[in-house]
Formats: structure tokens, C-alpha cells, sequence
């Protein structure tokens, strides 16, 4: 499967996510097969926030994407890491950076205020975002985040910008949306 066809098997699964009609699952044939080895068809950098869970988002099931997550969809040495060895490793064709709407973490960021230093690192990578687009904007500012970590993502990882140059990888910025479940391809 290429990256087209990878991006267009998310957005199926979003479909029938957004309907309420999810593919019927057999967990264990697929916990079964994948015993020996994982190979995902997607790799996704997404927050931390629990109402917003890719396997559920794309209808996916046991060792279909390979999702890494953190507050803010922010990128550090060890994200970049997990997001090289999905990609090369793994061989996904497609790497998406999925935000999402009412993200707290860039709502901190937007508002300000001094948070206890472990916060305070996860706020100080999302300052470039709010920088540009404006702390009275928060939902514009997710949408800024998610374009400066994808474009941090090329600029920091080799390996990454690499693939994709060659045209083995596809990069999709993504926005959730609660109301509805939809997601919104961004770039």
C-alpha cells in the first residue's frame, strides 16, 4: 500500500467513525497475527488527549497504525525517534500529524501563565505557533502547530525528509473535530 491509499484507508475508517458504524472487529485474528511482527499501514504523531483516539478516528484495528503520542503533538528527541523507526522501520508510507480542536496544551500556551517546569517544556514548544498566529486565536493556533511540528519533523529528521524527498512517504496534517468526529486535512 502507498501513501494515497493509506491516507484514503483513514479516511474511509473516518467515515464510517463519524456515522457511528464501525467495521465489526475480530481482535483476535489480528492479535494473533501479529505476534511476530507489526506492520502498520500508517505512522501517526497525535496528542495526548483521551477523547482523541486514532484507532477509533480511522476504524482501525491490532497492528494498522502505529501512533505516537504526547500533549500538544509536540516534538522532542524521543518523538522523532518513535516517528523514524514507524516510517523507516516499519515501512509506513504515510506519517500524519493529527491535532485536534480545544487542545489544552495549546491553550496553555495561548494564555500565558506559568505552569510547573515539566508543562512548562510541553508550552515552550508550542510558543513558536502562538507566536505566529496570536495568543486570541487558540483554534488558529492548533492549526499553526500542527504545520510548524510537521515542518520540524522534515527539518530535524534526515531520515524522514529523506523518504519523502524519494517519494516512499507522504506527510498529511490533520484537525480533529469533537462535535462531529470528522478530521480535516489541513495540508
Amino acid at each position: 500500500m502507498d501513501g494515497k491509499a493509506s491516507l484514503a484507508r483513514l479516511l474511509e475508517g473516518n467515515k464510517r467513525f463519524m456515522t457511528g458504524r464501525l467495521a465489526a472487529k475480530d481482535v483476535k485474528t489480528p492479535r494473533e497475527a501479529t505476534k511476530a511482527g507489526q506492520k502498520p499501514f500508517a505512522t501517526i504523531l497525535t496528542c495526548s488527549d483521551s477523547r482523541v483516539v486514532p484507532e477509533f478516528i480511522f476504524d482501525t484495528n491490532i497492528g494498522e497504525i502505529f501512533v505516537v503520542r504526547n500533549a500538544g503533538n509536540c516534538v522532542d528527541v524521543v518523538t522523532l525517534g518513535s516517528l523514524e523507526y514507524g516510517v523507516e522501520h516499519l515501512h509506513t508510507p504515510l506519517l500524519v500529524i493529527l491535532g485536534h480542536e480545544k487542545c489544552g496544551a495549546v491553550t496553555a500556551a495561548c494564555s500565558g501563565g506559568v505552569c510547573p517546569p515539566n508543562i512548562q517544556a510541553i508550552v515552550d514548544r508550542i510558543k513558536p505557533a502562538v507566536a505566529k498566529k496570536g495568543a486570541e486565536d487558540v483554534e488558529k493556533t492548533i492549526i499553526c502547530n500542527v504545520q510548524l511540528t510537521a515542518e520540524e519533523i522534515r527539518k530535524r529528521s534526515d531520515v524522514i525528509s529523506h523518504m519523502e524527498h524519494e517519494g516512499h512517504l507522504i506527510i498529511v496534517e490533520m484537525k480533529y473535530f469533537f462535535e462531529d468526529g470528522r478530521v480535516h486535512i489541513i495540508r
